[in-house]
């Protein structure tokens, strides 16, 4: 079964920068990012396919954070720009056999530790 690993999670003050990292210990169909803040529900950031490139990225994160991943699919890059306090929380990447990449935490049977994000203002 794929396992997953992130990285890259810190503290930054508003305006700052964060480069995630999700590495897949074998190829999965795609991977998606999930953010988690205290008392919220866990909110689906983005998305991307791994053999296309094809992205998602929701709306609240449009225009400061992209999705990309290296050259050998292995590894997804989170990158968030322009970090508010709202963006702070618990991120996670999360995968499935089944190559289904939703908004549905529920349709994903594995993820990762998570990486904390904090942002102060």
């Amino acid at each position: 079964q794929v396992r997953l690993v992130e990285s890259g999670g810190g503290s930054v003050q508003a305006g700052g920068s964060l480069r995630l990292s999700c590495a897949a210990s074998e190829y999965t169909y795609c991977i998606t990012w999930f953010r988690q803040a205290p008392g919220k529900e866990r909110e689906r950031v983005a998305s991307i396919w791994i053999i296309s490139t094809v992205t998602y990225v929701a709306d609240s994160v449009l225009g400061r954070f992209t999705i990309s991943r290296d050259n050998a699919g292995n590894t997804v890059y989170l990158q968030m720009n322009s970090l508010t306090p709202e963006d702070a929380g618990m991120y996670y990447c999360a995968t499935n056999q089944e190559g289904v990449c939703t908004a549905i935490p529920s349709v994903y049977t594995i993820w990762g530790q998570g990486t904390q994000v904090t942002v102060s203002s």
